[in-house]
């Protein structure tokens, strides 16, 4: 949907859906009902989280992207940090649910000050469209604008040079390495939401008041992102993933070998939190299995991070690269140019 109708409509359809099931949710008595609409703001928040970075990404130049990307997880880490709060003045679970789908309301915002990605613009060859959107952002930043022309059309002429066509899904699977990247790619993705929404829901296993522990946990993540700053500026993309991975698994395997003790457990809980982001559906199922020996859930979330950090090692490093924009710029990326 994204090349096809843009970055800025679907994200408005993300945005509203959720707004709508969001607070729908809030009402339905039916546990079906109730259950759909749950899947359809899991697919909404997916939609907006992801082309929300995409645009940004687009927008941003090389310089500034590794800065960019960590603190657009900022907002995502205080989220996590206010929903205790949310939840302690809000025992009733209609009034929790409302709580937390109204503000989603300020989305609406978008559809007057988000502009389209110019990236998305010039691929498609709407290209006087995307010279207004840069020289609106130009003129807003203070900087010249005479010579956005100029530089849009000797990049729309080097696009001219490709065959430019509109890509599907399929087409990540075509070409083997792009084929091997994207495999690697989903691994970790998978990875980080089955430890991310795994340990933040064993966070309630924990002794103590579950509303501190949670926003506990979730503080360190902020930690995490904000660290992850200067550790992106030198050692690069790779490298950080496979560190924070290593981390994660080094903890919650030690989890599961320590006494119940909630100093430790937390420490570790966050560490891990620190190095997963992303949900998986799969891990709620994964806390169930404390039921048959405590340590079963600890070892089956720690056991996946150091799987990933060797899928890592199949990855390009991406510091200071350009973005690509077509198949063969994709599956060309990181591989080994041969000597003469």
């Amino acid at each position: 949907m994204s090349f096809r109708y843009g970055r800025k409509n679907p994200l408005l359809v993300a945005v509203v859906i959720q707004i709508g099931c969001g607070v729908a949710a809030a009402y339905v008595s039916n546990f079906w009902l109730f259950t759909i609409l749950r899947f359809l703001i899991g697919t909404s928040v997916g939609g907006t989280m992801v082309t929300t970075f995409v645009m940004v990404m687009e927008f941003v130049g090389t310089q500034y992207r590794s800065l960019i990307a960590a603190l657009y997880q900022v907002p995502f880490n205080f989220g996590h940090m206010t929903l205790p709060i949310f939840a302690y003045f809000n025992r009733d679970y209609s009034d929790f649910q409302l709580s937390i789908s109204a503000p989603v309301v300020i989305l609406l915002c978008y559809f007057c000050l988000v502009p389209e990605s110019p990236r998305w613009l010039l691929a498609v060859k709407r290209t006087e469209e995307a010279i207004k959107v840069l020289t609106r952002a130009a003129k807003t930043n203070n900087m010249p604008t005479d010579t956005i022309r100029s530089h849009v059309e000797a990049y729309q002429a080097s696009l001219e040079k490709n065959t430019l066509k509109k890509g599907n899904l399929l087409d990540l699977f075509r070409t083997p390495n792009l084929r091997k990247n994207i495999i690697a790619m989903a691994f970790n993705w998978l990875t980080c939401s089955y430890c991310f929404y795994g340990v933040s829901q064993y966070v309630g296993q924990l002794s103590g008041n579950v509303f501190i522990n949670v926003a506990s946990s979730a503080s360190v993540t902020l930690l995490g992102t904000l660290a992850s700053i200067p550790l992106l500026k030198y050692l690069g993309r790779k490298l950080i993933v496979i560190i924070f991975h290593l981390v994660c698994a080094s903890c919650l395997l030690t989890l599961s070998v320590l006494p119940a003790g909630q100093v430790v457990r937390n420490a570790a809980l966050g560490f891990s939190s620190m190095a997963a982001r992303i949900g998986s559906m799969i891990a709620p199922f994964v806390i169930g299995l404390e039921d048959k020996a405590e340590w079963m859930p600890p070892v089956a979330f720690g056991v996946m991070p150091l799987i990933a950090a060797a899928v890592t090692f199949l990855l390009p490093e991406t510091r200071g690269c350009e973005l690509t924009t077509t198949i063969q710029e994709g599956e060309d990326f990181g591989k080994k140019k041969p000597t003469t």
